[in-house]
């Protein structure tokens, strides 16, 4: 926490992208609780991704809905806090952005680089899965003010947003 008051930081992008390595490490520079996003899906979503099926809407309601209501938990009691969530839609980031204040990283990476890393983590998310993430994408709007951090060495990626977010 700084002086402006907690923050909370949702690093996200499809499948692949890098969320959750940068989220960690993004926490553990500022001393900050992580939420690792995947931790909070039902598991019904999780046997529908494993059997190669992609999330609908109405799948993915209650897991946004129990990471918000996480992030809260954090922000109300006065701590700052990174998560990492596809938050693929808009709408989805609307619900999350109801736990308080939050900025985004997107982490877009080329698709022939999704499928890669994808092909080689042990992951409950398939690489058949990809399309339909990609599908669903919307990116971040000029209006949203989140940070879009291209592919790069881990490390610049993380200089970029602990200076970004020096910047609020």
């Amino acid at each position: 926490m700084d002086g402006n008051g907690p923050v909370g930081v949702v690093v996200m992008g499809v499948s692949g992208c890098g969320k959750s390595s940068l989220g960690a490490a993004l926490a553990a520079a500022g001393g900050w609780p992580f939420l690792e996003g995947d931790d909070f899906h039902p598991a019904a979503n999780i046997a529908r991704m494993r059997a190669g099926l992609p999330l609908d809407d109405a799948d993915r309601a209650p897991w946004l809905a129990a990471l918000a209501a996480a992030i809260a938990g954090h922000l109300h009691a006065g701590r700052s806090v990174v998560a990492s969530c596809s938050a693929l839609k808009r709408a989805y980031r609307d619900t999350l952005r109801q736990a308080g204040p939050l900025r985004f990283i997107y982490l877009p990476v080329p698709p022939g680089e999704l499928r890669r890393r994808m092909r080689e983590r042990s992951h409950f998310m398939p690489p058949a899965l990809l399309d339909s993430q990609l599908a669903t994408l919307e990116e971040p709007a000029a209006d949203e003010g989140a940070l879009v951090l291209p592919p790069a060495p881990p490390e610049a990626m993380l200089a970029q947003a602990r200076a970004w977010l020096a910047r609020r």
